[in-house]
């Protein structure tokens, strides 16, 4: 019970910061610049120039798809995930589970990406990676049952025979 309290709680806390960065952040990447405000371009230019995160300032054209499928299946998911843990709701493991699985499968191709490369620097490896963990715990908080103990005091109705 404690640990998928604070599971939830790290997950609400994250699922925030997504629901917030990516329209803000990663939206700067698909949709036309004129959309956002000089401070939140100057935010992204500078992150990639100090950070040399090649993928956030060359846009290449998987990464651009990968930006599509955030915005148009994880933001979402992101936003119902947070409703779900504020309102305890049965769904919220399902939800879970796919944005993890998603977000999973994207940052396989962005890490092997940085790494076979050997364009993206450990510093912009760190921190991608983080969102690859974040993406696990999502899966694994998806796969576990609601409740996971053993209740050993109750036995199952023995059956009787029916006397002709």
């Amino acid at each position: 019970m404690f640990l998928q309290k604070l599971t939830n709680g790290l997950l609400f806390i994250y699922f925030l910061f997504i629901s917030i960065v990516a329209p803000l952040f990663d939206g700067q990447t698909i949709l036309p610049i004129e959309f956002f405000p000089k401070v939140l371009i100057d935010l992204k230019s500078s992150y990639a120039q100090e950070n040399n995160d090649y993928l956030v300032s060359d846009k290449p054209h998987f990464f651009v798809g990968l930006v599509w499928v955030e915005l148009l299946l994880q933001w979402p998911l992101c936003i119902a995930n947070l409703y779900g843990i504020v309102n305890k709701k049965s769904w919220v493991k399902k939800t879970c589970l796919i944005y993890g699985v998603s977000t999973a499968t994207g940052m396989v191709a962005i890490l092997s990406e940085l790494i076979r490369s050997e364009k993206g620097s450990s510093r912009v490896v760190n921190i991608y990676a983080p969102f690859m963990a974040f993406a696990i715990i999502c899966i694994l908080n998806g796969l576990t049952t609601k409740s996971s103990t053993v209740n050993l005091t109750t036995r199952p109705p023995i059956a009787r025979k029916k006397r002709a």
